[in-house]
Protein backbone atom coordinates (compact mmCIF):
# COMPACT_ATOMS: atom_id res chain seq x y z
CA UNK A 1 0.00 0.00 0.00
CA UNK A 2 1.60 3.20 -0.85
CA UNK A 3 2.14 6.39 1.53
CA UNK A 4 -0.91 8.66 2.10
CA UNK A 5 -3.59 5.43 1.62
CA UNK A 6 -6.60 6.20 2.48
CA UNK A 7 -7.35 3.88 5.93
CA UNK A 8 -10.65 3.50 7.90
CA UNK A 9 -10.05 1.78 11.27
CA UNK A 10 -13.32 0.44 12.49
CA UNK A 11 -13.56 0.11 16.09
CA UNK A 12 -10.93 2.19 16.48
CA UNK A 13 -11.19 2.18 20.56
CA UNK A 14 -7.86 5.13 21.56
CA UNK A 15 -6.33 5.00 18.31
CA UNK A 16 -3.51 2.44 18.78
CA UNK A 17 -3.77 0.94 15.23
CA UNK A 18 -4.69 3.88 13.39
CA UNK A 19 -2.16 6.54 14.92
CA UNK A 20 0.48 3.89 14.36
CA UNK A 21 -0.89 4.07 10.45
CA UNK A 22 -1.17 7.69 10.52
CA UNK A 23 2.20 8.14 11.88
CA UNK A 24 3.81 5.71 9.05
CA UNK A 25 2.01 8.18 6.39
CA UNK A 26 -1.24 7.28 5.95
CA UNK A 27 -4.92 9.29 6.08
CA UNK A 28 -6.73 7.36 8.29
CA UNK A 29 -10.00 8.15 9.52
CA UNK A 30 -11.49 6.07 12.72
CA UNK A 31 -14.71 5.68 13.81
CA UNK A 32 -15.66 4.09 17.31
CA UNK A 33 -19.09 2.71 18.81
CA UNK A 34 -20.82 5.18 20.79
CA UNK A 35 -20.88 3.35 23.56
CA UNK A 36 -18.06 4.75 25.47
CA UNK A 37 -17.20 8.25 23.41
CA UNK A 38 -14.14 8.58 25.90
CA UNK A 39 -12.06 6.24 23.50
CA UNK A 40 -12.64 8.65 21.02
CA UNK A 41 -11.72 11.53 23.41
CA UNK A 42 -8.41 9.28 24.35
CA UNK A 43 -7.63 9.08 21.12
CA UNK A 44 -7.50 13.05 19.88
CA UNK A 45 -5.40 13.55 22.71
CA UNK A 46 -3.04 10.69 21.67
CA UNK A 47 -3.08 10.69 17.75
CA UNK A 48 -3.49 14.14 16.50
CA UNK A 49 -3.54 14.11 12.94
CA UNK A 50 -6.55 11.58 12.19
CA UNK A 51 -10.24 11.95 12.19
CA UNK A 52 -11.74 10.40 15.07
CA UNK A 53 -15.09 9.78 14.88
CA UNK A 54 -18.15 7.78 17.08
CA UNK A 55 -20.54 5.80 15.38
CA UNK A 56 -22.53 2.54 14.70
CA UNK A 57 -20.56 0.21 12.13
CA UNK A 58 -24.17 -1.34 11.11
CA UNK A 59 -24.83 2.19 10.24
CA UNK A 60 -21.72 3.02 9.10
CA UNK A 61 -22.83 6.56 6.24
CA UNK A 62 -19.30 8.20 6.42
CA UNK A 63 -20.16 10.12 3.05
CA UNK A 64 -23.29 11.56 5.28
CA UNK A 65 -21.00 12.68 7.30
CA UNK A 66 -18.51 14.97 4.75
CA UNK A 67 -16.16 11.41 4.33
CA UNK A 68 -17.01 11.37 0.31
CA UNK A 69 -13.59 9.34 -0.98
CA UNK A 70 -13.52 5.54 -0.66
CA UNK A 71 -10.52 3.89 1.23
CA UNK A 72 -7.85 2.06 0.15
CA UNK A 73 -8.18 -0.33 3.34
CA UNK A 74 -10.40 -1.00 6.27
CA UNK A 75 -8.84 -2.47 9.25
CA UNK A 76 -10.80 -4.30 11.92
CA UNK A 77 -8.58 -5.20 14.35
CA UNK A 78 -9.11 -6.71 17.70
CA UNK A 79 -12.33 -8.54 18.98
CA UNK A 80 -14.32 -6.07 17.58
CA UNK A 81 -16.41 -8.30 15.00
CA UNK A 82 -17.35 -10.81 18.28
CA UNK A 83 -18.69 -7.98 20.08
CA UNK A 84 -21.32 -7.23 17.75
CA UNK A 85 -24.67 -8.75 17.88
CA UNK A 86 -25.18 -12.00 15.45
CA UNK A 87 -27.79 -9.87 13.66
CA UNK A 88 -25.65 -7.21 12.70
CA UNK A 89 -22.37 -8.58 11.37
CA UNK A 90 -23.46 -9.38 7.79
CA UNK A 91 -24.43 -5.08 7.82
CA UNK A 92 -20.65 -4.39 9.57
CA UNK A 93 -19.31 -6.42 6.63
CA UNK A 94 -21.25 -4.61 4.07
CA UNK A 95 -20.41 -1.31 5.16
CA UNK A 96 -17.14 -2.32 5.26
CA UNK A 97 -17.07 -3.49 1.58
CA UNK A 98 -19.69 0.22 0.87
CA UNK A 99 -16.94 2.58 2.13
CA UNK A 100 -14.01 0.35 0.04
CA UNK A 101 -12.02 1.67 -3.05
CA UNK A 102 -12.49 -0.57 -5.96
CA UNK A 103 -8.83 -1.97 -5.43
CA UNK A 104 -8.87 -1.89 -2.00
CA UNK A 105 -8.44 -4.59 0.96
CA UNK A 106 -10.38 -5.29 3.94
CA UNK A 107 -8.31 -6.60 7.04
CA UNK A 108 -9.90 -8.42 9.94
CA UNK A 109 -8.99 -10.27 13.05
CA UNK A 110 -10.14 -11.72 15.64
CA UNK A 111 -9.85 -15.00 17.90
CA UNK A 112 -11.46 -18.37 18.08
CA UNK A 113 -14.09 -19.60 20.91
CA UNK A 114 -15.58 -16.06 21.01
CA UNK A 115 -18.70 -16.99 19.38
CA UNK A 116 -18.32 -16.59 15.70
CA UNK A 117 -16.74 -19.39 13.78
CA UNK A 118 -14.43 -18.46 11.42
CA UNK A 119 -16.55 -20.15 8.44
CA UNK A 120 -19.63 -18.16 9.68
CA UNK A 121 -17.41 -15.48 9.26
CA UNK A 122 -16.25 -16.23 5.95
CA UNK A 123 -19.51 -17.12 4.72
CA UNK A 124 -20.79 -13.44 5.94
CA UNK A 125 -18.03 -11.84 4.18
CA UNK A 126 -19.01 -14.02 1.02
CA UNK A 127 -22.25 -12.95 1.34
CA UNK A 128 -21.63 -9.08 0.85
CA UNK A 129 -19.10 -9.77 -1.74
CA UNK A 130 -16.30 -9.88 0.04
CA UNK A 131 -13.94 -12.66 -0.72
CA UNK A 132 -10.49 -13.67 0.95
CA UNK A 133 -7.51 -12.64 -0.99
CA UNK A 134 -5.41 -13.88 2.05
CA UNK A 135 -5.64 -15.93 5.50
CA UNK A 136 -3.64 -15.68 7.98
CA UNK A 137 -3.32 -17.09 11.44
CA UNK A 138 -1.91 -13.93 13.10
CA UNK A 139 -0.62 -10.40 12.64
CA UNK A 140 2.73 -11.73 12.62
CA UNK A 141 2.02 -12.92 9.19
CA UNK A 142 1.79 -16.67 9.91
CA UNK A 143 -0.18 -18.66 7.81
CA UNK A 144 -3.96 -20.17 8.55
CA UNK A 145 -4.33 -23.88 9.51
CA UNK A 146 -7.83 -25.66 9.92
CA UNK A 147 -6.44 -25.42 13.83
CA UNK A 148 -5.72 -21.43 13.89
CA UNK A 149 -7.29 -20.11 16.94
CA UNK A 150 -6.94 -16.83 15.31
CA UNK A 151 -8.06 -15.34 12.11
CA UNK A 152 -6.54 -12.60 10.17
CA UNK A 153 -8.56 -12.20 7.17
CA UNK A 154 -7.61 -9.81 4.15
CA UNK A 155 -10.49 -9.15 1.61
CA UNK A 156 -11.35 -7.86 -1.45
CA UNK A 157 -14.48 -6.38 -3.23
CA UNK A 158 -15.49 -10.15 -4.88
Amino acid sequence: MPRRARILDTGCGTGRVGGALAEAGHDVVGVDVDVDPALIEAAEQDHAGPRWMVGDLAELDLPAQGVTTPFDAVVCAGKVMTFLAPSTRREVLRRFRAHLAPDGRVAIGFGAGRGYEFGEFLADAAAVALEPDLLLSTWDLRPFRDDSSFLVALLRPA
